[in-house]
């Protein structure tokens, strides 16, 4: 080897040794940067002409690996969801109160278990009844309460949602930008080692926005797919588009999805996100939006209803004493010409201020026949009382009056044949003694069979959609009856759908509109967006009357009866004497049966529906207690996603991240290396100045 050989070789080692030390200097500068992976300098044997010339110096490299780095994003993703989840159902929890507390729901629906009871052991005095009406409606506009804050709950749902669609938008344009950087320094053989470090951060926080599958590209690029295999970025970088309409901040029947849209030039890939399965804080925030809030204000409509049914089967099989001078009906969405659809038997009467019988029929509705209508039943009441009072049937209300002064009107079940429609008596169906009243439902199951007469006009139509366990939409419908069909129609035209491919709709025996879900989308739930349908022009609509879901319920406007409220002793307490002839009492003063039948009721089981039969305190823990459950699982969920998330940051870091001791002594070699390479260069430097002197 020739001295210029020598003299190379060791200039290469000086440089190699500098290049060297550089590193690990910037990798010291670097510890406890998150995100900063560690460089190293490639270097490579030089040879030239076939013989070993020196070392060839490469540009600084990364020292990562892409498996450790993925398994980052993806339990970034697990992180997010289960971070905003947990928030909002903590929130939830508080809005509900904590357990035992005085104020909370389970307290006042005991409340009105223990006024009941209070009113049975005083003969019924003006206080009892008047803290019995006041502990109802103190129920009823708790549940209404959280139904609100509920809803509330939402608007910040649908807030964060619009924050979390700008704040990807952002971090995808900024991994295009750094994609450009990583792969031209990568094309040109120089070091990406900062933009793929801000890469790799941006990448991470993306996916605790939204789960991500990455992929690395030979050009140093990378490309970004949601979980559900949507593009977001390739050569090509995507936006979400999600319109203003629907980033209100406010609790919306329906929202739109959100359109994956190219940035250049604008215009729609055609594929959209709409369910929690795209994962990480998106996910678990529609979710929170579209299942798991909506559901629970939907049981929380179930168990308003399952209320009023039991309080106003009651007050409707009781009256006053004395007997009010008429009972005006709410709206049943039922005509005249409407089948009848009762059987069993009722009492309707006439009685005086004093409680004496003036006048009474009993109605036979079996012996009427299964296609008499409401008309045919007015008839036979007028028929009966004879002119002691009068009923009338207009614009689907029910009403009945006393004729003459002082007197009052009773509507009485038999004893042994009850009336019956749905489940419920005469009086009870077209509320004619209610307690609890709603003006936009009926509170009682329709009682329609397949072949009565939907009575909806053409054009009028109802949204139906269907989402799955996770919130994801399978199929939106919009139902436009045929005029003049009839209710087995509707059934017949749902089950035809696309809602029909995911399972099966039916009447049940209360003629509520039923829908089984198949069992490979076990756990999906319909929703009504928008409703437009009147029956008859009664204002009934297709979704109030059919019952397809608890948010029908009409609790938005529950109340106690007004006059009730004003004057407590209008609480229908009393019983009619069934045995009593014209001329002698039929009411007495004093009678408590109506308050026990209170306490009774309250105590049994109500149908719920769909979701069975149970008593009202039972389900409102039943409800309560889920919840509670889904918020302590939630924070378990947090606890785990935050510990994996850890780890795998532990293990990225561990391998990629600086290690002072280790660069420490790697300084150390790298100084030793640059020494030898110094003397090296000495000796071939004194070795030139001998030959030289040689030659002299």
């Amino acid at each position: 080897m020739s001295l210029n050989d020598i003299l190379g070789t060791a200039t290469s080692g000086l440089a190699a040794a500098q290049a060297g030390l550089r590193a690990v200097s910037n990798n010291i500068a670097n510890v406890g940067v998150a995100g900063y992976a560690r460089e190293r300098v490639s270097l490579t044997t030089g040879v030239s002409g076939g013989q070993v010339s020196g070392v060839v110096i490469g540009e600084p490299t990364r020292i990562a690996d892409r498996f450790l780095e993925s398994t980052v994003y993806r339990r970034a993703g697990d992180f997010g969801r289960a971070d905003v989840t947990s928030s909002y159902l903590d929130r939830l929890q508080s809005l509900l109160g904590a357990p035992g507390a005085s104020s909370g729901l389970p307290a006042r629906l005991d409340a009105i278990s223990a006024s009941a009871v209070a009113m049975t052991g005083s003969q019924s005095s003006a206080q009892t009844v008047a803290v019995f009406t006041g502990d109802v409606q103190d129920a009823i506009s708790s549940m209404q309460q959280i139904s609100k804050d509920v809803d509330g709950l939402r608007g910040d749902v649908e807030s964060e949602v619009s924050y979390s669609v700008d704040k990807i938008n952002s971090l995808l344009k900024r991994i295009n930008d750094l994609n450009s950087t990583v792969s031209q320094a990568t094309v040109l053989g120089q070091s990406a080692g900062g933009a793929a470090d801000e890469r790799m951060s941006a990448i991470e926080e993306l996916s605790g926005l939204i789960s991500c599958n990455v992929r690395d590209q030979a050009d140093g690029r990378v490309t970004i797919e949601t979980a559900t295999g949507a593009m977001l970025l390739d050569r090509r970088v995507r936006q979400l588009s999600y319109p203003a309409s629907g980033g209100g901040g406010t609790a919306q029947s329906s929202y739109p999805p959100i359109e994956l849209r190219f940035t250049n030039p604008d215009a729609s890939t055609g594929e959209s996100i709409d369910s929690a399965a795209v994962g990480g804080k998106l996910g678990g925030l529609l979710d929170l939006r579209d299942r798991a809030l909506p559901a629970f204000n939907e049981q929380l409509g179930v168990l308003f209803g399952g209320l009023s049914e039991a309080l106003n089967s009651v007050s409707n099989a009781g009256t006053t004493m004395p007997a009010p001078n008429s009972l005006n009906g709410r709206q049943s969405g039922l005509a005249g010409t409407d089948r009848l659809g009762f059987t069993g038997k009722a009492t309707f009467a006439v009685t005086g201020a004093d409680g004496t019988l003036i006048a009474k029929t009993n109605v036979d509705f079996d012996a009427l026949g299964p296609t008499a209508t409401v008309d045919d039943m007015v008839t036979a009441i007028n028929a009966g009382l004879g002119g002691a009072g009068t009923a009338s049937f207009v614009d689907g209300k029910l009403s009945i009056k006393a004729n003459g002064a002082g007197n009052g009107v009773v509507v009485a079940q038999d004893p042994t044949t009850p009336s019956d429609r749905a489940g419920v008596g005469v009086s009870q169906y077209f509320g004619l003694n209610d307690l609890v009243t709603s003006g936009t439902s009926t509170l009682v199951p329709s009682g329609f069979n397949a072949s009565d007469p939907h009575g909806f006009a053409a054009g009028e139509t109802t949204q139906i959609v269907l989402r799955d366990s996770s919130g994801r939409s399978l199929a939106n419908y919009t139902l436009t009856p045929a005029a003049g069909g009839t209710v087995g129609d509707l059934v017949t035209q749902l089950n035809g759908s696309p809602l029909g491919s995911f399972g099966s709709f039916s009447l049940d025996n209360r003629g509520r509109m039923r829908f089984e879900p198949n069992a490979s989308v076990s756990g999906a739930t319909l929703s009504v967006p928008s409703d437009s349908t009147s029956r008859l022009g009664t204002g009934a609509s297709f979704s109030s009357l059919m019952g397809l879901n608890g948010l029908s319920s009409g609790l938005s406007t529950g109340q106690v009866r007004s006059d009730i409220v004003a004057t407590p002793t209008k609480l229908p307490l009393a019983r009619f004497q069934m045995d009593a002839v014209v001329g002698a009492k039929a009411l007495g003063a004093g009678d408590t049966r109506g308050a026990t039948a209170f306490v009774d009721r309250l105590g049994t089981a109500v149908d719920m529906g769909k979701d069975g039969s149970s008593t009202v305190e039972r389900f409102s823990s039943l409800l309560l207690g889920h919840t509670g459950l889904e918020a302590s699982q939630a924070k378990d969920s947090l606890n785990d996603a935050t510990a994996r998330k850890d780890d795998a940051v532990n293990r990225r870091d561990s391998f990629s991240g600086v290690n002072i001791d280790e660069e420490l002594q790697l300084m150390v070699v790298l100084q030793n290396s640059y020494g030898a390479a110094a003397r090296v260069l000495t000796t071939a430097s004194e070795m030139y100045d001998t030959l030289i002197g040689m030659v002299r």
